[in-house]
C-alpha cells in the first residue's frame, strides 16, 4: 500500500487498469456515466488475453436471441448457472450476472461499433437442467473488424497468434475450418486479409478499442499498476510503473483493476493451484498485479485453486509476444480417429467434453506415487486421421514434422513416448471395437449435444469417434494450459471489492479474471470468460463513475 503523494503525476476520476473484455467496456460506461476516465496497460499494446480469444460471449436472453424469438426463463438460465457453480459463488453475484448482461450488450452494441451475430453453439452442458442446445445458443460473438478503422492507433491492437485468419464464427462452423481447412473460401479470406479485416477476439477488442478512442478516453501503454494508494480507508488513486519510471495516478472516483489473472506468476500459482499449469495460452503479462495489490490492503480472495482449464502442446520455434507460444487443442482432441492416453497407456477423460472439464483430469493425483499420472498426456492418431484433418498447424496431405513422434505399430511408437506398449495396445483394442459402432462405454465421447462442436458431421457413426487402427500411428504431447485463472479478490454485485470481513473497500473495483469468478469451477458455455468480463466491468465502470 502506498502512500498519498504530494502532488500526483497524473489526475483522473476512474482508473481502469488492463485493456481487455473488463477494462475497455469498464472505461467505456464510466466516461458515458460522466466521469473522466483513464486506461493503463501493462504492454506495449491492447487487448489482453481476449485479444488472442475466440471472443465468443455468454449473454443469455441477448438482443440477438429476442429477436429470434429466443426466450430464456430467469429462473431456467440461474438454475443452470447454480447448478454448475456449486457453491462457489453467491445467488446474488449470478443474479446481479444474468439480470445485467442482456442491458450491457445492448448498450455496447448500440453506443460503441460493436457489432455482433448469433453463434450455434450449444451450453457446455447443455443436457443438465436449464441447458441450451445449439439452436438456442446463449453465446454470441463478434463480427469482422477492420483493423484501418483505428487510423494511427491500429499498432496498438495486439495481433491474434493462432486464431488470425478473418473468418466469421459462422464461417468456421460452416467450413469446420479448425479440422478440415481445405474447406475454406481461401481467396475470400485472402481479400479480406488485404484490407485488413480480423476477426474472433482480436475482432471484439478492436470494435472496444475504436469506441474508447471516439470518446477521447486517455489511454496509456506501458504502464504497470504496482500498489493501491489509500487514504482514510478509501482507495483514491495507484502508484504505476511506466518506461521504468515510478508515477502516480489520482483516481478522485475509484480505481477498476482488470488486469487478468496471475497464470504467469510462478510464485502465486504454486501457492494456490492444486496442480501444474506449465504452458498458459493466455498473453505473457497475466501475472496477479491486481491480486497482488488488493490484497495488500486486506481484500478477501475466493475461488483461488480453479482456472479456466484448456489441454496445450507447443510447436518448437513458435513464439509470441517475448515468449514461446502454446497452443490449445480443441478440435484434435475431438475429431474421429485420435484419443488421449497417459504413461500407462490408457485413456482417462472424454477427449471431446468442454476443455475446461477435460483439462480437469489432468490434474489427477496419485496417492501412491505422490505423481500427476495424466501429466504429461498423449494424444495418438492413425494415418486416417492425418489424411483427413489438420493436426495443429499439419494440414492433410502434409509429411509429418519431426515434432510429431511416429511408429509404424502402437508397440513402436510406446517406446518412442515413455508409454506402456501393452497398455497402449490394448487401450486401442477396445477403443477400436466401440469405436466402429459408433460408442464409447467408459467415458461417453459423443454423447453430449456438446461433443459434436468441433466433430466432423460427415462421418458416420459419430461426429467425433473413428478407429485408431491404420498405421503409421502418431503421437504429440498433451500438457495443462490455461485461458486464466479463476480466482482474485470477493466482489459484491457492483463489482466493488470486499475485505476479509465482508465490507466494501471504498473505492476499489475488480472485473474479468482479477475477480473471483461468477462462475466458480464451471464454465457454462462458449464466452463464460468474457461475458461476466464485460459484464462486471460495465458494472464496476458505472458504479465508480456514479460515486
Amino acid at each position: 500500500m502506498a502512500e498519498k503523494p504530494d502532488t500526483w503525476d497524473m489526475e483522473t476520476d476512474v482508473l481502469v487498469v488492463g485493456s481487455g473484455a473488463a477494462g475497455l467496456p469498464a472505461a467505456i460506461m464510466a466516461h458515458d456515466t460522466g466521469a473522466k476516465t483513464l486506461v493503463i496497460e501493462k504492454s506495449d499494446q491492447f487487448g489482453g488475453t481476449t485479444a488472442c480469444s475466440g471472443g465468443g460471449m455468454w449473454i443469455p436472453n441477448s438482443h440477438l436471441n429476442l429477436e429470434k424469438g429466443i426466450d430464456d426463463s430467469f429462473e431456467k438460465v440461474f438454475g443452470y448457472a447454480k447448478l454448475l457453480t456449486k457453491g462457489r459463488a453467491s445467488d446474488d453475484l449470478i443474479k446481479a450476472y444474468l439480470e445485467a448482461a442482456p442491458e450491457m450488450l445492448k448498450y455496447l452494441a448500440d453506443k460503441t461499433p460493436l457489432e455482433l451475430e448469433r453463434s450455434l453453439m450449444p451450453d457446455y452442458h447443455p443436457e443438465q437442467p436449464g441447458g441450451h442446445n445449439a439452436e438456442n445458443s446463449r453465446t454470441v460473438m463478434p463480427l469482422l473488424f477492420c483493423r484501418q478503422d483505428l487510423d494511427e492507433s491500429e499498432p496498438l491492437l495486439r495481433r491474434n497468434p493462432t486464431m488470425g485468419i478473418p473468418m466469421k464464427n459462422s464461417e468456421m462452423n460452416e467450413w469446420n475450418a479448425m479440422g478440415t481447412p481445405q474447406k475454406i473460401d481461401f481467396e475470400l479470406i485472402a481479400s479480406r486479409m488485404e484490407q485488413g479485416m480480423v476477426g474472433f477476439g482480436e475482432a471484439l477488442i478492436g470494435f472496444l478499442y475504436r469506441g474508447c478512442l471516439d470518446r477521447g478516453i486517455e489511454m496509456v501503454v506501458n504502464t504497470r499498476g504496482m500498489e493501491l494508494v489509500v487514504a482514510d480507508g478509501k482507495v483514491i488513486g495507484l502508484k504505476a510503473e511506466q518506461e521504468g519510471k515510478e508515477i502516480t495516478i489520482s483516481a478522485e472516483k475509484g480505481v477498476i483493476l482488470a488486469s487478468g489473472g496471475f497464470e504467469w506468476d510462478e510464485d502465486l500459482k504454486a501457492a494456490f493451484l492444486p496442480g501444474p499449469i506449465t504452458h498458459p495460452n493466455s498473453v505473457p503479462f497475466n501475472e496477479g498485479d491486481g491480486l497482488k495489490m488488493s490484497m495488500a490492503i486486506g481484500a478477501a480472495i475466493a475461488n483461488m485453486p480453479e482456472h479456466w482449464g484448456w489441454s496445450a502442446t507447443r510447436i518448437p520455434g513458435e513464439e509470441a509476444m517475448g515468449t514461446e507460444l502454446n497452443r490449445g487443442l480443441l478440435s484434435e482432441r475431438t475429431l474421429p480417429h485420435s484419443i488421449i492416453v497417459n504413461s500407462q497407456g490408457k485413456r482417462f477423460c472424454n477427449e471431446a467434453a468442454s476443455y475446461n472439464d477435460m483439462a480437469k483430469r489432468l490434474w489427477d493425483f496419485n496417492e501412491n506415487t505422490t505423481e500427476f499420472p495424466n501429466l504429461p498426456s498423449w494424444l495418438i492418431f492413425d494415418q486416417t486421421y492425418k489424411d483427413s484433418y489438420a493436426m495443429m498447424t499439419v494440414m492433410p496431405g502434409d509429411d509429418a514434422p519431426a515434432w510429431i513422434e511416429r511408429g509404424d505399430t502402437p508397440e513402436e511408437l510406446a517406446g518412442k513416448i515413455n508409454v506402456d506398449p501393452d497398455g497402449l495396445a490394448a487401450t486401442l483394442k477396445r477403443f477400436n471395437e466401440y469405436a466402429a459402432k459408433g460408442e464409447d462405454p467408459d467415458f461417453q465421447r459423443g454423447e453430449s449435444v456438446y461433443d459434436y462442436l468441433w466433430g466432423d458431421a460427415d462421418n458416420k457413426p459419430s461426429p467425433c469417434l473413428g478407429t485408431v487402427e491404420k498405421p503409421p500411428f502418431y503421437a504429440i504431447p498433451v500438457y495443462c494450459g490455461t485461458l486464466g485463472t479463476k480466482g482474485g479478490p470477493k466482489t459484491d454485485v457492483n463489482a466493488r471489492v470486499l475485505n476479509i470481513n465482508g465490507e466494501v473497500i471504498q473505492g476499489l473495483y475488480a472485473a474479468g479474471n482479477t475477480m473471483a469468478s461468477v462462475c466458480g469451477p464451471a464454465y457454462w458455455g462458449g464466452g463464460a470468460t468474457i461475458g461476466p468480463a464485460i459484464v462486471f466491468g460495465c458494472i464496476a465502470g458505472r458504479h465508480a463513475a456514479e460515486r
